[in-house]
């Protein structure tokens, strides 16, 4: 005789007698910043100090600036969050997927055409032709420079230029976009339909970005800004607030 039965009823007596499991209402997930930078200090060897104690934090999926006067550690901020340098104090937390955008487009563009340059970082990844092409091709129509895939790039624009430095950084499928003045050798209109792409990016791609910028009407684009004062953020929040109180004080 099977006893195939007993044993089905002992399963389910088993588990009867198990202790009945809450089910409450979940908490929600705590997110983190994409960026932390908390209490980090630098000076050059043998040279002044250019952060003292700085710290700040960027949301995920938020667009950010970060203005201060020429010397205030602007630049050196944004390369310790590269990675390009280190820290002597304090630590910093941000996604290993960096896209990086230099003042000057020049020294960053490599390639001698649009495509080319753009697919140029994608080389370590051994991606197939297929998978690469359809990356630059993405990355161009993000920024609105697909009809110029072939074009040299010694015949763009500087703010076309600026714009393939960050197809580049979208084809590598970055995280967090760090760009270090990239309009201040652009002319007025450039600058503006600059700023006004790298907003609808982030938003479109969901994308956290931090543009350091001395420039006030920037600050119309983004979500939030910092204020940077002699190697500290002194102020941060709403961009427009702190644009009413820099037009007191120029930035310089």
């Amino acid at each position: 005789m099977s006893n195939s039965g007993s044993f089905a009823r002992q399963e389910d007596d088993s588990f009867a007698n198990q202790p009945a499991m809450y089910v409450g209402k979940l908490e929600p997930l705590e997110v983190l910043p994409a960026i932390q930078v908390q209490d980090v200090s630098f000076r050059w060897y043998k040279g002044e100090t250019v952060l003292e104690s700085c710290s700040l934090e960027v949301p995920q999926g938020e667009f950010w600036m970060l203005l201060g006067t020429n010397g205030s550690g602007k630049s050196t901020l944004l390369k310790l969050l590269a990675k390009l340098l280190q820290p002597q104090t304090g630590s910093i937390h941000i996604s290993p997927h960096i896209g990086f955008v230099f003042q000057n487009p020049d020294h960053q563009l490599v390639m001698p055409t649009v495509g080319a340059d753009v697919a140029f970082g994608l080389v370590a990844e051994k991606l197939t032709y297929a998978q690469v092409r359809r990356r630059v091709e993405e990355a161009l129509n993000a920024v609105n420079l697909l009809p110029l895939l072939r074009r040299p790039i010694y015949a763009l624009s500087g703010g076309q230029k600026q714009r393939v430095a960050i197809a580049g950084a979208i084809a590598t499928r970055c995280e967090v976009l760090l760009l270090d003045e990239p309009t201040a050798l652009l002319d007025p209109d450039s600058q503006l339909e600059l700023v006004a792409q790298v907003q609808r990016l982030v938003k479109d791609r969901g994308l956290t970005a931090l543009w350091v910028t001395h420039r006030l009407d920037e600050l119309d684009y983004c979500d939030g800004a910092f204020l940077l004062e002699q190697g500290k953020v002194v102020d941060r929040g709403d961009p427009h607030r702190l644009k009413q109180r820099l037009m007191q004080t120029p930035v310089s």
